[in-house]
């Protein structure tokens, strides 16, 4: 089974979505702005979601999930909760 590990960013606007992201690439650390600006309980563990299969995510995160390359900060993609700022840290069959 298809499994992916990942860490994330959720925020209410695709505005603010993109100034983090600006951040980030700039070189502040992922860990710190999910710390400071998620909207998801993750965000105690810097986004860190964990490892998980497919299908176990809404639709939209699960298909840049399991098809962006790793370790790149993907978004804003939007979902029923909000946008996110999205990095899979691995892939593993």
């Amino acid at each position: 089974m298809l499994r992916a590990s990942a860490r994330h960013i959720l925020v209410d606007t695709e505005e603010q979505c993109l100034t983090l992201k600006q951040q980030i690439a700039a070189g502040e650390d992922f860990t710190a702005v999910a710390k400071a600006h998620s909207n998801c309980p993750s965000k105690e563990q810097g986004g860190a979601l964990g490892s998980f299969g497919r299908g176990q995510m809404v639709q939209e995160f699960d298909e840049v999930v399991f098809s962006a390359p790793l370790n790149e900060v993907k978004g804003p993609i939007k979902t029923q909760f909000g946008f996110h700022l999205v990095e899979v840290t691995a892939r593993s069959e």
